[in-house]
C-alpha cells in the first residue's frame, strides 16, 4: 500500500463515522493482562498499528493472543509467559515506546525484563528516566547494555512512596502496572488522572487490585499476591473524536461521530463551542458541525486532565486558521509540538511561534528556549501543497489542512496516521472526501 495520499480539498466533510476504544488505553490494558493468572478479554478495540505491535510483543513473551477486528475483541491468555529474545523485541517494537510498560508485569511474572532503544513521535523529549527511577524505587536493578536496558528483580518488589515532578501519564501507568503486585502499600503523588488512566485502574481493580484515587492527585495501591484476568469494554477514543470534529469545523462540514462520549470530552466541547462550532449529543455519539458564519478566535492553553488535552491542540489549530482575529495557543505539555505548523505556513496560514509563555500562566518550558506558544491570524485561505507527515497527531492535522485547502495536496508518510486512527481512509471515503493513494486511480 502506498505511503502517499493525494487529497482533493475544498469540500465539506459530511456523513457518519465510528470511533472505537482509545489508543492511549487499549495498549496499556493489553499489557495489564500479563499480570493475570487467567485469560482476559478486551472489547471495543480499534484495528490500529499500535494494537498489532503490542499483540506481537505479547506473543513474543508467550501470551496467546486472538484478535477479531470486525467484532473489536482481543482474547489474551498469559498462562505460559516466558522471556523473549532481545533481538526479537527490538525488531518487533520498532519505534514504539510501549516496551517500557512491560517491565513491571514481567518483573512480577519472570523476574526480569528488557527494553530496546525506544522511539515514538518526535514531539518532545519524553525521557524514560521517570520509568527507570520508579522501577528502582520498587527494588529493581537496572543495567544499561549495548542494545538497551536490562531490568531484574532479585526479590519481590516492594511498595514505595513516589512524588512525580510532573503528572506524567506514562510514569503513572508504569507505577500502576508495577505496584499492584508489589509487597506493601505504594503511594504516588502528583499522578496523572486522565480518563485513560482511570479506565486502566478499572481494569486492574477487576483483576483483583486495591487502588484508591484521592482528589489531590494522590493514588494509593495496596499490593496483592495474585491477580486474575478481566473482561472489559474500552472507553472511546476522545482524541480521534476531537480530530474528526476539528476536520468538520475546518472544512465547514457536518460529521456524526458514533461512539464518541461526552464525559471525557467536556473541555474540548466547551472550546469547540467557543470557536463557533456546534454539536448535539445523543446516546450513541456526537454530531459536530459548522453552523455557518465566522469562526471566532480564542485564547487556549493545553494542560493535563481535566485541562485541554495536548493531543486536541494540533487538529484544532488548523480550524483556527479559519477563525476571524488572533488566536493564542500556549502548549504546556510537549515542548516541540508546534513543529507541524511549518507545513501550514506553506499552505498559506499565518502563524507565528514564540519561546515565551503567551496567553496563560508561566509553564515549565518558559525558560528553556522552546517554541511552545503560537499566534494564529485568520481567516486565511489554505492552498494545496506537498506535505511530509511529522508525527501521529501532526500528521492528521496536516490531513485536515489538505481537506480544507483548495487544490490537490500530496500527503506523504500517512502510515504514521495508521498508528492511532483506525481505517482512516475508509472513514474519509464515508465522509465524501476526494482522495487517492499514489498507486490507485483517482476516486
Amino acid at each position: 500500500m502506498s505511503d502517499l495520499l493525494y487529497v482533493d480539498g475544498g469540500n465539506p466533510l459530511r456523513g457518519e463515522i465510528t470511533v472505537r476504544g482509545a489508543k492511549n488505553f487499549v495498549s496499556k490494558a493489553m499489557v495489564a493482562a500479563l499480570l493475570g493468572e487467567t485469560p482476559s478479554e478486551l472489547r471495543n478495540v480499534p484495528a490500529i498499528r499500535d494494537v498489532a505491535v503490542v499483540s506481537g510483543l505479547l506473543r513474543l513473551h508467550g501470551v496467546k493472543v486472538e484478535i477479531d477486528d470486525d467484532a473489536g475483541t482481543i482474547s489474551l491468555d498469559p498462562t505460559d509467559v516466558e522471556s523473549a529474545h532481545v533481538a526479537d523485541i527490538d525488531a518487533h517494537a520498532g519505534s514504539s515506546r510501549i516496551p517500557i510498560l512491560f517491565c513491571g508485569p514481567l518483573l512480577h511474572r519472570l523476574g526480569e525484563a528488557f527494553i530496546p532503544d525506544l522511539g515514538g513521535c518526535r514531539i518532545g523529549d519524553r525521557p524514560i528516566n521517570y520509568h527507570l527511577d520508579i522501577l528502582r524505587q520498587f527494588g529493581a536493578v537496572v543495567d544499561k547494555t549495548e542494545n538497551g536496558i536490562r531490568i531484574r528483580a532479585p526479590h519481590r518488589l516492594q511498595g514505595t512512596k513516589i512524588a512525580l515532578p510532573y503528572p506524567s501519564v506514562g510514569a503513572t501507568e508504569q507505577l500502576l502496572l508495577t505496584a499492584v503486585r508489589a509487597e506493601g502499600i505504594t503511594e504516588l503523588s502528583n499522578a496523572a488522572i486522565e480518563p485513560e488512566i482511570m479506565d486502566l485502574i478499572n481494569v486492574l481493580q477487576k483483576m483483583g487490585a486495591i487502588i484508591s484515587v484521592a482528589t489531590d492527585r494522590v493514588i494509593r495501591i495496596e499490593g496483592v499476591e495474585r491477580l486474575v484476568g478481566f473482561q472489559h469494554t474500552a472507553l472511546a477514543d476522545r482524541i480521534e473524536a476531537a480530530s474528526w470534529a476539528s476536520a468538520a469545523l475546518a472544512t465547514g462540514g457536518d460529521v456524526y461521530v458514533r461512539g464518541a462520549t461526552q464525559p471525557e470530552m467536556t473541555t474540548f466541547l466547551n472550546t469547540f463551542r467557543k470557536v463557533g462550532g456546534e454539536f448535539t449529543i445523543d446516546d450513541h455519539g456526537i454530531r459536530f458541525f459548522h453552523p455557518g458564519g465566522d469562526l471566532r478566535s480564542i485564547q487556549l492553553e493545553t494542560d493535563v486532565h481535566p485541562g485541554f488535552m495536548t493531543d486536541w491542540q494540533q487538529p484544532l489549530v488548523v480550524a483556527l486558521t479559519q477563525a476571524r482575529g488572533l488566536s493564542i495557543v500556549h502548549e504546556t505539555v510537549y515542548e516541540n509540538r508546534f513543529g507541524f505548523v511549518e507545513a501550514l505556513l506553506g499552505m498559506g496560514a499565518t502563524i507565528q511561534v514564540y519561546k515565551e509563555c503567551l496567553g496563560g500562566r508561566p509553564c515549565r518550558f518558559g525558560q528553556r528556549n522552546f517554541y511552545h506558544s503560537a499566534v494564529i491570524s485568520g481567516p486565511t485561505p489554505l492552498s494545496a501543497a506537498e506535505i511530509e507527515v511529522p508525527d501521529l497527531r501532526g500528521g492528521f492535522s496536516h490531513l485536515i489542512a489538505a481537506l480544507a485547502a483548495k487544490g490537490t495536496s500530496a500527503v506523504r508518510g500517512i502510515s504514521l496516521i495508521d498508528r492511532g486512527y483506525e481505517r482512516f481512509t475508509d472513514k474519509l471515503e464515508a465522509l465524501g472526501a476526494q482522495f487517492s493513494r499514489a498507486d490507485d486511480a483517482r476516486r
